[in-house]
């Protein structure tokens, strides 16, 4: 027996956990759950966490490792923090794990969707769309009392093609030659936004022209999404003026939460600056020709 495709772009632990336990009944192979947890202080905590415990037969990837591709040049560099994966290797990681193009993905991490929806876009923009955030996230599934499990799942055999699809990506010279009426959506907190903080990036301040909307007011303190009509609120002016909008954050991770918000709102034609102010950053501390 099929079963039934998730209401994208996001799936209750209650809904995860019936069709867990149907895909084992049925020894259907069509649902492959990621963890997705990550801390940006300490980037071994997640895995760590992972192999404590985690949903029964969920994968694990690591922002730094499968969800970016390695910084080689001495930050800050074109492309950011955290660039986009090679689609080759994200491709095989996602076959390892049993991937195919029927498979219903769901991601999930403890962090207000700031990871797992990284997953959500990434896939989107490889070409599966067949993927959803657990709403709640781990501390949903733990609340629910259902079971967790250290059981680290084996691999099996998938066959993912990515084919990316690059309207989804804006560049920074994309970013600099968009007119005045397009959105420009910066996801930090309004302190980074104005400039008052940079706890993470070499430069304080943001793109001109940017509007602040953060990505943590997608979500309650507890990682669940607000109502479809806050998310609706939130980006009304958007809908309204029909543009492109493009949303940056730090590196192109958290970014992805207003992402999923805008999807949830209907807005289906906006687009990531993959490298963000990390990107921006690098071009901004070129010295004077």
């Amino acid at each position: 027996m099929a079963l039934a495709q998730a209401p994208s772009p996001l799936v209750s632990a209650s809904w995860l956990h019936d069709r867990l336990t149907k895909a084992a009944t049925n020894n259907a192979d069509n649902i492959v759950v990621f963890d997705c947890r990550f801390a940006l202080a300490a980037p071994e905590q997640g895995e760590a966490d992972y192999q404590q415990g985690h949903i029964p037969g969920a994968h694990y990837l690591s922002l730094d490792r499968d969800l970016s591709s390695p910084v080689t040049a001495q930050l800050p560099a074109p492309g950011g923090r955290h660039p986009l994966p090679d689609p080759a290797k994200f491709a095989a990681k996602l076959n390892q794990c049993g991937v195919t193009a029927a498979t219903q993905v769901v991601a999930y991490d403890d962090s207000r969707f700031a990871f797992a929806s990284r997953l959500w876009w990434l896939l989107r923009y490889f070409g599966h769309d067949k993927v959803a955030v657990l709403d709640g996230g781990w501390g949903a599934w733990q609340a629910a009392g259902y079971e967790i499990n250290p059981g680290i799942p084996e691999s099996r055999q998938g066959s993912f093609i990515p084919a990316p699809r690059p309207a989804m990506l804006a560049s920074r010279a994309a970013v600099q030659a968009r007119s005045a009426q397009t959105p420009l959506i910066d996801s930090r907190s309004p302190q980074r936004y104005r400039g008052e903080v940079e706890p993470i990036d070499p430069i304080a301040g943001s793109i001109p022209g940017a509007i602040n909307a953060f990505w943590q007011g997608v979500t309650d303190s507890n990682g669940f999404a607000m109502p479809m009509e806050d998310q609706a609120d939130r980006w009304q002016a958007i809908t309204e003026s029909g543009q492109s909008p493009m949303v940056y954050c730090g590196s192109g991770v958290t970014a992805c939460v207003n992402l999923l918000s805008m999807a949830m709102a209907g807005i289906d034609n906006a687009q990531l600056y993959a490298g963000s102010w990390s990107d921006w950053c690098a071009f901004l501390n070129e010295p004077e020709k």
